[in-house]
């Protein structure tokens, strides 16, 4: 397999990650970006629970993509750019916490296609509790400038 060059991933995910308004609205923050691996946290906040007063399911499984579409930019050419093209979501616990955690660490990386797994949890005065976990698969998009970052 063909080694890339990522160039500087930390400046461009910072700047994308800026860039995207879903993330801004949940009030995420990029915590960790490291080769292979990022982590974006978020506080709760009862505007983004469902009937019952716990975390969203639509809210936990955008911030796994989100982690995981950010843990694959960091193998990735830095004129290509990541789309994820399917995931699937296992919810394990109420998501119910003061804040939470998505990280997303590649499980296989690939030219053309990148395997993700992300796990959420809920933080709060104990220890750590999974709530989710994500398996997703990200396409690396080349050649495309209206997707260029």
């Amino acid at each position: 397999m063909t080694v890339i060059d990522p160039g500087d991933f930390q400046t461009r995910i910072e700047k994308s990650f800026a860039s995207q308004g879903a993330m801004a609205m949940l009030g995420a923050e990029l915590t960790r970006v490291e080769r292979g691996s990022v982590e974006i946290e978020m506080p709760f906040d009862p505007k983004l629970t469902q009937q019952h007063g716990f975390l969203h399911a639509g809210v936990i499984a955008a911030g796994l993509d989100s982690a995981c579409g950010y843990a694959a930019y960091t193998l990735i050419e830095p004129e290509a750019s990541i789309l994820t093209i399917e995931f699937k979501i296992n919810l394990m616990s109420p998501g119910r916490g003061e804040r939470f955690l998505f990280r997303g660490e590649i499980t296989k990386p690939g030219s053309t296609i990148i395997v993700a797994d992300g796990r959420a949890y809920a933080l709060g005065d104990g220890p750590a509790k999974l709530i989710a976990s994500m398996s997703g698969s990200m396409m690396v998009i080349r050649g495309r400038e209206d997707l260029a970052e």
